[in-house]
């Protein structure tokens, strides 16, 4: 099974006939749908001038359509590395559950970030600066739950027997009798 970015290249690929490229690009939203494969796929023939019926349409419209996709799979995978690396920092801190709300769990891989059941009624800015707009609101949530996490982590209560005495840097405490 192909990649996202394969599949690009067969959308460029001049060598291949109209009907393929469409093809190819509509596997990629197999990949990386934001509104959901059909609503995505209204939403990016209505910006790029295609029929969404059309079997043969115009190659250079559909590279305008994948440029629009790639640049706002770039917006979320910005945002994947970004929440990889906050993860790591909470777990270094002792924070296990990821402070986040069920809508990163829910779109994880970038299906359905912002489910459209109206393939009509998909926002008719392009996806990227829909994406920016989603992604600054999670991050925003995402910040309000982490910092209370982190601070109720750091607030935890270490558990020590009397008469004992804790050594190490604070991320793995010991307690050594005393």
């Amino acid at each position: 099974m192909a990649g996202f970015n394969a599949l690009a290249e067969q959308v460029r690929d001049p060598g291949r006939d109209p009907s393929q490229r469409r093809q190819a690009l509509r596997k990629c939203l197999e990949r990386f749908a934001p509104y959901g494969h059909r609503a995505t796929w209204h939403h990016l023939c209505a910006r790029a001038g295609i029929s969404p019926d059309d079997r043969s349409p115009d190659p250079e419209r559909l590279v305008a359509a994948l440029e629009e996709l790639e640049e706002a799979r770039e917006v979320w995978l910005a945002y994947e590395r970004d929440f990889a690396r906050r993860r790591r920092e909470q777990k270094h801190v002792g924070v296990r559950q990821p402070p986040g709300d069920a809508w990163h769990r829910r779109c994880w891989g970038g299906r359905g970030l912002l489910p459209v059941e109206d393939p009509g009624a998909a926002p008719p800015a392009p996806l990227a600066e829909v994406l920016r707009r989603l992604v600054r609101e999670a991050e925003a949530r995402e910040a309000r739950r982490a910092a209370q996490a982190m601070h109720s982590a750091e607030q935890a209560p270490r558990a020590r027997r009397p008469g004992t005495v804790a050594h190490g840097n604070g991320a793995g405490r010991v307690a050594v009798g005393g």
